[in-house]
């Protein structure tokens, strides 16, 4: 007799399933519905950008840039045209031109001339961010954004075929090699032909040359602990540093030219070993390259340069993006500005960079030809250094070949005393800057003085140490600055006047004469801004130029009456918001020629 399972089955109890199925529905029915809305919103913008009624209409962005990524960044422009751009419901038109850097700084900072460089700008491409620095240095208002680099190029020694062959085949080249190099009677005996006698190297200013500023931060470098930097401010100060120094500023030819551009042109019309006055010169290799394939001139030279790539940390131009702030910056041009930047960055807009001569991540593709270019890899890059410190090393450079006679003007008054950022006063950081100065100054002549009101009998002002060399009277200068102290009234004009007289009556021929002032205040007393004015006319002298310059703290002080005295004897004015801009204003103030 069989026996039968009885088969049973399980019931599982739980949530019906049609509500589920009701709640999934309304998610899908809300999720298309926002993405048709995001979607429609696109193509409404699109659409009104193409039919040209964008609710708050057209907005122009202008952007400055460096020759050498000019013609580049038109063609980014050219592209995200075509996309037809609505930002901030305005249709974006971009308009690119191409300006030096040093043109561009001078008109942000000491007055933009419509007439000769056109409209300023919303944004700035330059080469360098030495550059950006100078401008926050000078004004760090007009920085509307931190700069972002867009492409690299780095620093190269440029010389004609043979030469450069011979460094190449020889025991190589590095920075750090420049000072004694260069200051060597028979340099080109290194490399196997002493000859050819001194390895002269073409170093234009850097304050006008951001490739010389960076291959002499690669040259200090040597003094940092692995010697690829940064350096430092701190370094500046020391003896080995300052000796370095010297000896780039003491190697420089006497035909030495003002600018980078200058330098390769009059390098490549005299094709012997130093028949230019030198053999070499650093240049950014895009700019090599732009050179040699006639870019700028239209015609491209006879013979190329070459370009040697230094053994050693490689200093690296980072071309950044900067954003400017001003009057004249609407909203819509602070993020029309903010995407341009965003769309140079995509892979498309990297290779037209890359294209121009410059180096990006996006691709390995170069131009050809490429005359006198190896691109070679950069397996070691030099840690830039800090904002503070490009200016710093400037002004070492303009203060190092004892060319400078520099009488400082000090504000003495209350307001000195008031917060001048981090818990210490206005004064503490004048102080601190004005220290630094003296200790990091190679060479060249520092005088003091301090006005305030009746420092001196009835007279506001008073001379603190006579200007001298500063090698001879560091420490008198040192003391000077420690007893500086905020004491009553701001009488500016009349103490700008007696400085300038006896700086007239102790002129140096040869020699840059500068008057530096700093002040925080209105002028309160004594001489008015047009009996100064009329007086400093009538007492100027053929022949013998004094420059004044002023660094304006914080909020208060007359900025256009000082502005136009800077003008007037061809000085600038910087404006530092608190006590911790002065020490890079006052240095990149000293760097300026």
């Amino acid at each position: 007799m069989s026996r039968h399972r009885a088969l049973r089955t399980k019931v599982r109890r739980g949530i019906a399933t049609w509500p589920v199925a009701i709640v999934g529905l309304v998610v899908l029915v809300v999720l298309g519905w926002l993405g048709w809305s995001w979607v429609g919103g696109i193509v409404e913008r699109r659409a009104a950008a193409q039919a040209g009624d964008c609710n708050e209409g057209q907005a122009l962005l202008r952007v400055a840039a460096t020759p050498s990524v000019a013609e580049a960044v038109k063609q980014v422009a050219e592209a995200w045209s075509k996309q037809r751009p609505v930002v901030y419901d305005h249709c974006i038109q971009v308009e690119v031109q191409s300006i030096d850097s040093g043109v561009v700084l001078e008109g942000l900072t000491q007055g933009w001339d419509t007439a000769k460089i056109g409209e300023r700008p919303h944004a700035w491409v330059t080469d360098s961010m030495l550059w950006a620095d100078r401008l926050g240095a000078q004004n760090a208002a007009l920085l509307g954004a931190a700069p972002e680099s867009i492409a690299t190029s780095p620093v190269l020694l440029a010389l004609h075929q043979e030469p450069a062959q011979a460094v190449q085949s020889g025991s190589g080249f590095r920075w750090t090699d420049l000072p004694d190099l260069a200051g060597a009677a028979d340099g080109w005996g290194r490399f196997g032909h002493p000859e050819w006698g001194q390895f002269r190297v073409a170093m234009p200013d850097p304050a006008t040359s951001a490739a010389t500023a960076m291959a002499v931060q690669s040259a200090l470098a040597g003094a940092s602990p692995d010697g690829k930097g940064p350096v430092t401010t701190e370094m500046l100060a020391l003896d080995p540093v300052k000796t370095t120094m010297s000896k780039l500023t003491a190697s420089k030819p006497e035909q030495t030219p003002v600018g980078t551009w200058e330098a390769l042109n009059q390098l490549g019309t005299n094709t012997a070993v130093n028949a230019a006055g030198f053999s070499a010169v650093p240049v950014f290799e895009v700019d090599l390259y732009r050179h040699n394939t006639g870019k700028d001139s239209g015609t491209p030279p006879a013979q190329p340069l070459y370009g040697v790539a230094a053994g050693g940390p490689t200093p690296i131009a980072d071309f950044p993006f900067v954003p400017l702030a001003g009057d004249w910056v609407g909203e819509a041009q602070v993020r029309a500005a903010q995407a341009f930047r965003e769309f140079l960055h995509e892979d498309d807009q990297q290779k037209i960079l890359a294209g121009a001569g410059l180096r990006v991540e996006a691709t390995t593709d170069r131009p050809k030809p490429s005359p006198g270019i190896r691109w070679a890899a950069v397996t070691d890059t030099l840690a830039p250094a800090d904002a503070n410190t490009t200016q710093q090393i400037s002004a070492a450079w303009a203060t190092a070949d004892n060319g400078q006679v520099v009488t400082v003007l000090v504000d003495t008054s209350k307001s000195m005393e008031e917060p001048g950022g981090d818990g210490r006063s206005r004064m503490d950081w004048l102080k601190q800057a004005l220290s630094g100065q003296v200790t990091r100054s190679v060479s060249g002549s520092l005088g003091l003085w301090e006005f305030s009101r009746q420092l001196d009998g009835d007279k506001p002002y008073r001379q603190l140490v006579a200007t001298g060399p500063v090698a001879a009277q560091r420490q008198a200068l040192l003391d000077g600055v420690a007893g500086l102290q905020p004491r009553s009234a701001t009488q500016l004009y009349t103490s700008v006047l007696a400085l300038y007289q006896q700086t007239l009556a102790n002129y140096q021929d040869g020699k840059r004469n500068r008057i530096v002032v700093l002040t925080d205040g209105v002028n309160d007393g004594g001489l008015t801004f047009e009996e100064l004015t009329s007086r400093l006319a009538s007492a100027k002298q053929p022949g013998k130029d004094i420059v004044i310059s002023v660094i304006a703290i914080g909020p208060d002080p007359e900025r256009e009456p000082l502005t136009e005295l800077a003008r007037s004897t061809g000085g600038t004015l910087s404006v530092v918001e608190d006590g911790r801009g002065i020490d890079a204003a006052l240095a990149q103030l000293l760097s300026a020629t």
